[in-house]
């Protein structure tokens, strides 16, 4: 079929025919021109003021001489620098001068909020507010002391961990070792419920004081106060570690056992950050209402 004018648009058509239907032949329409234009002088303008086209081993470079590399390796050093003047000023000063400068504490609490976030809040939560098997950092009651030197020794060393150092803290299992009978685990349940105002629906507070006295009071102390120097916990508050309290929880406890674990992160962590966590993991407890 050869080109012939279409009397509706006036427009020759392309001598394609398919079933009837032929092909009208028209031009692209301007717009689409000049957006090609326009786009091809941009793409070539580009190319001429901006990093481009890889030549071997090197590219060209524009005659901007626009560099991203050079750019970021800029600002990394800027916040390198502004970053050691006040990390140079928390290594330098002890804790209690680091808590009493508000700058320094600012810093701090910014980056140790990162620092806990990578690191430990797998274990004690987003909030430091801990769970089943993990303390609440954000409490009064701490396994080993809440000063900063304690702190920092536990994050150092780690809990049961392969650190040579580490803190070692067990509890036995009473029960399952056939250390205490069934009826004087349940006597000391009873008793460790009393000392924290709660009451045992089997026991007896009495005998369980006898019992508690010759198998726990060694870690516990007398009073159930806990000792920071073993890692025991206080019995006596309404902080539990591993629960809430309950009645049945206290009794598997203390018929099998505890031993919780902390990883050492000596050498995971560099100095300063350990420093800095120890600053943040303390200020948490102070901000407690």
């Amino acid at each position: 079929m050869k080109p012939e004018r279409d009397p509706e648009t006036g427009w020759m058509t392309t001598g394609h025919e398919w079933n009837g239907i032929t092909e009208l032949n028209t031009p692209v329409p301007k717009p689409v021109w000049f957006f090609l234009i326009v786009t091809a002088l941009f793409a070539l303008g580009y190319w001429l003021l901006m990093p481009a086209f890889p030549l071997g081993s090197t590219f060209t470079k524009g005659l901007l001489g626009a560099d991203d590399r050079a750019a970021v390796t800029a600002a990394v050093k800027e916040a390198t620098a502004e970053r050691a003047g006040w990390t140079g000023e928390v290594m330098a000063k002890s804790y209690a001068e680091v808590e009493r400068d508000p700058r320094l504490m600012a810093a701090v609490r910014e980056t140790g909020r990162t620092l806990f976030g990578d690191n430990c809040s797998v274990c004690h939560g987003r909030e430091a507010k801990g769970g089943r098997g993990f303390p609440n950092l954000t409490g009064s009651s701490f396994l080993w002391g809440n000063s900063p030197e304690a702190i920092a020794e536990t994050i150092q060393v780690g809990i049961n961990s392969a650190n040579p150092k580490s803190r070692v803290s067990q509890m036995p299992a009473f029960g399952r070792d056939h250390v205490l009978e069934r009826p004087d685990i349940e006597n000391v349940v009873a008793y460790v419920m009393s000392l924290s105002g709660a009451k045992a629906s089997v026991g007896n507070v009495e005998a369980g004081k006898t019992a508690f006295t010759a198998n726990c009071a060694v870690c516990h102390g007398p009073d159930g106060k806990g000792k920071t120097d073993v890692g025991a916990p206080n019995l006596s508050d309404q902080i539990w570690i591993r629960g809430g309290g309950e009645e049945a929880s206290i009794y598997d406890f203390v018929w099998g056992g505890l031993q919780g674990q902390m990883p050492s992160w000596e050498g995971r962590l560099s100095p300063l950050d350990l420093k800095i966590l120890t600053l943040y993991v303390v200020d948490l407890g102070k901000q407690r209402p």
